[in-house]
């Protein structure tokens, strides 16, 4: 994995597919989800392809199909544990604590009571399409570059595992 590939833009159907997985639109966010993959030819596809499989496992639990789901949840998981905790925006961190979450809940109620399975503990995906992040000290707008955010006015700065802070 190149994590330089974290530096760019998210793909628009990613966008999109992020903004359905917040829907709880799971199979459309694996539509919109594959055809960025489809896409895109650089090392993110394989973060596109993580999230893709946490959105399937989640379909999977919500269908009460309780092997799929672990099994979908395991491929999704090893796509997304290389990728740093924040990457174009999105809160990768965050979504596999999530997601682990949920997992946990699943082998917990067992294959004969997944139908009894909270849809609320499904989390959104927490990222910032623009990328704008806003001085805690003076309010100026910081830059980011290779995991670090700092500030040109105060010279404020801190690296990415510290940006969930700033998810709203």
């Amino acid at each position: 994995m190149n994590i330089l590939d974290c530096d760019g833009v998210l793909h628009p159907k990613a966008i999109e597919g992020l903004k359905l997985f917040n829907q709880k639109k799971f199979f459309e966010t694996h539509e919109e989800l594959e055809d960025a993959w489809r896409d895109e030819t650089g090392e993110i596809r394989k973060l596109y392809q993580g999230i893709l499989q946490i959105a399937v496992a989640y379909l999977h639990i919500t269908r009460g199909n309780y092997p799929g789901a672990l099994k979908v949840y395991e491929r999704g998981m090893k796509w997304l544990t290389p990728w740093p905790d924040l990457c174009r925006g999105v809160d990768v961190g965050q979504l596999k604590k999530d997601a682990n979450k949920v997992i946990v809940e699943v082998k917990r109620l067992g294959a004969e009571n997944i139908g009894r399975f909270n849809p609320m503990l499904f989390q959104p995906v927490q990222w910032n399409e623009k990328k704008i992040w806003i001085c805690d000290k003076c309010g100026s707008e910081m830059h980011e570059k290779s995991c670090k955010v700092s500030c040109p006015n105060c010279g404020n700065r801190f690296d990415c595992s510290d940006l969930n802070i700033y998810f709203d």
